[in-house]
């Protein structure tokens, strides 16, 4: 049977880096405060005049290099993002115009800190049904656009940037199996009040109540550990390297010691990118298969939690 691979990986970071003691400047906190409580040191802001699109585009192109193939070659093209550069058209679709790629399909994934996840279990569905041959995924955020900087609570959490991977289909077994979750009713614990149709009466900012989701996200990954393992007959042994969603230490630790995994075998990028929502995962993914620890052949569960609410995992074999 037809599976799907990951091929390449890529990501891209916007050159400024926001300090906790610079943001110490603005509002009532402190980078032991900080630290403390979500393990985050920096995060990087994108330019004034830098688009979710151009990081897409530098995590998409070092992403089709990895995989040595040219962007001709792909016939599916996903960006998962809660921050797109337009209403309409997508961003996969100017993504799909700034690479030259003509006539394939390409859409965005709105599931937001779980959208990667869900983009990369679409694109296995139509690689494995064979529907496609090779996608390109991306995960990219402008969170700073999004965030009230006065707001002590959920300044300090988010930044900017994006991850890619090429899928490819193969022979050989890649992604095993997605789980895909969400639940409507928790909408207003993470959220962006307003929008298009709905104008709301916010201000556009984020808001959460960090206690209500941090408790339901502690209890959904649990949950989802266990269906994961379940699902592949599979024990907690059996995975090598964790690379979750970036949003906080303390999550990431809980679901680490629920695999019965030590923090050597997670990949925490969370102290220098911040929460960056949907380019957390393949942020992270790439830097562990750049650096070394992840190699082809090892057993990398990813997953993620986020607004919606929403939750999901995917466990390959890279």
């Amino acid at each position: 049977m037809t599976s799907a691979r990951i091929l390449g990986t890529g990501s891209f970071l916007p050159r400024r880096v926001v300090t906790n003691a610079e943001l110490a400047l603005t509002v009532d906190t402190s980078d032991e405060w900080i630290v403390s409580r979500t393990g985050i040191r920096e995060r990087r802001v994108a330019a004034p005049d830098e688009t979710t699109c151009d990081l897409a585009e530098r995590a998409a192109r070092q992403a089709l290099d990895a995989a040595g193939c040219l962007a001709s070659d792909i016939d599916l093209l996903i960006v998962a993002t809660t921050t797109p550069d337009r209403v309409f058209p997508s961003t996969a679709c100017l993504l799909q115009e700034r690479l030259g790629i003509h006539g394939s399909a390409a859409f965005d994934v709105q599931a937001v800190c779980t959208g990667f996840v869900y983009a990369l279990a679409i694109a296995e569905k139509f690689i494995r049904t064979g529907g496609t041959k090779r996608a390109l995924v991306v995960g990219a955020e402008t969170m700073s656009r999004i965030v009230d900087w006065n707001d002590r609570s959920t300044s300090v959490l988010f930044g900017d940037g994006a991850g890619a991977v090429v899928v490819g289909a193969s022979d050989e077994p890649g992604i095993l199996s997605s789980h895909l979750h969400a639940d409507g009713a928790y909408k207003d614990l993470l959220t962006v009040s307003t929008g298009v149709s709905d104008r709301g009466a916010g201000p556009g900012h984020i808001t959460m109540r960090g206690n209500e989701v941090f408790r339901m996200a502690v209890t959904t990954l649990d949950a989802l550990v266990g269906e994961t393992l379940a699902a592949n007959d599979l024990k907690q042994t059996d995975i090598r390297w964790l690379v979750p969603h970036q949003a906080n230490i303390r999550i990431i630790a809980a679901t680490a010691k629920r695999l019965g995994m030590t923090m050597d075998q997670v990949i925490v990028t969370v102290d220098r990118h911040g929460n960056t929502s949907a380019a957390s995962i393949p942020l992270a993914f790439d830097t562990g298969v750049r650096d070394g620890r992840i190699r082809r052949g090892d057993v990398v569960l990813m997953e993620a939690f986020g607004g919606g609410l929403t939750w999901g995992s995917v466990l390959l074999r890279y």
